[in-house]
This record gives structure tokens, sequence and C-alpha cells, in this order.
């Protein structure tokens, strides 16, 4: 498993995000990314997971609402690096994939474009 402190992970997220184009980064709406330690109980493999309504489902009544949840979860993704390169990465594709989430697209097209 590949150490990295809290601080160090939180910047390979901020780098992440940053790496999504700014026109999309401006359509994502009422949404927060949070990071933790583990991924729920039931699903330990887990590296992120999104919770919400994406934003190709919402419609008059999406009003009012808490925001949309992205949960990256820290320690899975670092046991299944080897190298500081390696979590660049899988923090990159881990974003890309919950973020995809949010703006609708399914897991079965992430896989078609290599986002799994």
């Amino acid at each position: 498993m590949l150490e990295l402190t809290e601080t160090e992970f939180e910047r390979l997220v901020s780098e992440a995000i940053d790496e999504i184009p700014p026109e999309l980064a401006q359509m994502m709406d009422n949404v927060v990314i949070l990071i933790e330690d583990e991924a729920p109980d039931d699903a330990p493999e887990v590296l992120g997971l999104y919770e919400g309504t994406p934003l190709t489902e919402r419609g008059e009544w999406y009003t009012g609402v808490l925001p949309d949840t992205i949960r990256l979860f820290r320690l899975p993704i670092l046991r299944i690096c080897d190298t500081p390169d390696d979590a660049v990465e899988e923090v990159l594709i881990t974003v890309v994939h919950e973020v995809a989430h949010h703006f609708g697209i399914d897991d079965d097209r992430l896989h078609e474009l290599g986002w799994s």
C-alpha cells in the first residue's frame, strides 16, 4: 500500500478536479466532493461513490435539496497503488468516474470510454 498523508491525498484530488474541462466544471451544480478514509462496510473495495440526482434527471421539482455528494475513499485507493504515479492516475480516474455519474453517465458507458 502506498502511504500518503491526508494533505498529500487532498492535493491529488484537487489536481484531478482541476483536470475537469472548465466548461464542464461550470455545469456542475449542487454537488460536494468529500474525502473519507474508508469505503462503506458493505462495499469495502469501492474507490468512490456518487450519491444524488444526476443533472440529466433533475426537473422543476429539484429545488431546496441537499447537495449531491461525491465521496472518495483514500485508503482503498492507496491500497491498490504501488507508486505516487499510480495514485495520481487512480485519483484522476476515480474523480472523473464519479463526476461523470453527476452528469448522468452510467457505469457501462464509462467502461466503454475507459473510465472504469
